[in-house]
């Protein structure tokens, strides 16, 4: 069998396989592989679009300036973000935060899937103190902070971690925050690190809730304070807001922050 042949053999069983999970029900447990690894999935849809932006939109890219950064993912879902941190910076120390007890365990598996070293999962819920909060398991991507009485049916309670004294530790090369809507009260407790000379990169989701005002203003003006230079990208958005008030898991507005030393 010749190269060629193998080559179109491995592109099709590719797209069977991405034909399959295009296919399934929402929040329906299943497996695939992953660059060679079988991994576990709780929603394929979650896993189609984290992989176009993680592995081939390199979402999280970054240059370390070091082999062994330092890096915090807050909001680690089943895994793709530290296995693409991993995968680009083999030597990196990775702490990662994920709050759905069942999310928490496919994100051990799959983790354990690649043996890496010096990675230490938290099964905890980022906020601005230690102890327990109620979390809203929306099964996928979408676990959040109660947002209002329609999230009351689906709470559980977890433990939080206040990440304020997780940053105070030491310098930190990398922070990915995308933790559903608590990033402005969980930030504005770190204020005194969120600066560019202590966190090199800070990526955060901002998610504007209809039920809550909207506070981007005031991160963007947390970023500056800090040094930052920051650029947005559109994640969610409605193409006509004046007539257009759909919402995506209560939202009308997803914008993906980045922030860097300038």
């Amino acid at each position: 069998m010749n190269l060629l042949t193998l080559c179109k053999a491995a592109v099709d069983r590719t797209f069977r396989e991405d034909m399959r999970l295009r296919q399934m029900k929402r929040y329906e447990a299943t497996e695939t592989t992953l660059l060679g690894r079988r991994v576990r999935l709780v929603d394929a849809p979650t896993f189609l679009s984290g992989r176009q932006e993680i592995f081939e939109r390199r979402m999280y890219d970054f240059e370390a300036g070091r082999n062994d950064p330092l890096i915090i993912d807050c909001g680690a879902n089943i895994g793709l973000s530290v296995i693409y941190f991993k995968q680009r910076y083999p030597a990196a120390k990775v702490v990662a935060f994920e709050a759905d007890p069942n999310v928490f365990r496919v994100l051990e598996h799959n983790v354990a899937q690649f043996g890496f070293t010096d990675v230490t999962l938290n099964r905890a819920a980022v906020w601005t103190h230690d102890g327990e909060v109620s979390f809203c398991m929306e099964g996928g991507l979408s676990g959040r902070l109660p947002k209002g009485d329609g999230d009351a049916p689906k709470q559980v309670r977890v433990p939080a971690c206040r990440l304020r004294d997780v940053l105070a530790q030491r310098p930190i090369d990398f922070l990915k925050l995308d933790i559903e809507g608590a990033e402005a009260a969980v930030l504005a407790d770190c204020r005194e690190f969120v600066r560019s000379d202590w966190i090199r990169h800070l990526f955060l989701e901002y998610h504007s809730h209809v039920q809550e005002p909207q506070v981007l203003h005031e991160l963007l003006a947390l970023l500056a304070a800090g040094g930052y230079r920051y650029h947005i990208q559109v994640a969610y958005a409605r193409k006509r807001p004046f007539v257009d008030r759909r919402t995506l898991v209560g939202m009308d507005l997803q914008l993906n922050v980045y922030a860097y030393a300038i």
